[in-house]
């Protein structure tokens, strides 16, 4: 995958309107070690990582970022640090039931400059059909 060069992110941006969106996508751009993150962030809603527990639950790594909305479908047993720019309500709940970590991308960024020790989902549908074989 390429990152996207600064200037692409910028223009995508501009047809952003979620405040929210827009202040995570600047954080991440001022750092380079989260730039991939910010492109991830400004591609089309209709391309978003939207992922449920199940997929989660199946990633080898403590700390996983997705660049999008964590959904409730599914159960999580292991502990892990979630960073996601949302959260579902019930997501949030079983997460936080199974001692797990749940932290939005804007406050990841600003705690950890570096990205160290954090996994960007990508590739969520590949993951998901390896679960389900």
């Amino acid at each position: 995958m390429t990152i996207k060069s600064k200037t692409k992110i910028e223009a995508q941006l501009t047809g952003k309107t979620n405040p929210e969106l827009i202040e995570t996508v600047i954080l991440a751009k001022k750092n380079a070690a989260w730039n991939e993150l910010a492109g991830l962030l400004t591609t089309p809603g209709r391309n978003k990582t939207n992922v449920n527990l199940t997929v989660l639950e199946n990633i080898d790594a403590e700390a996983i970022c997705v660049p999008g909305k964590v959904l409730s479908d599914g159960i999580i047993t292991k502990k892990k640090k979630i960073i996601a720019f949302k959260f579902s309500e019930k997501a949030e709940k079983k997460l936080k039931a199974a001692g797990c970590e749940t932290v939005l991308i804007k406050d990841e960024i600003k705690n950890n400059k570096e990205m160290k020790g954090v996994a960007i989902l990508r590739k969520w549908k590949t993951l998901m059909e390896k679960v389900l074989l």
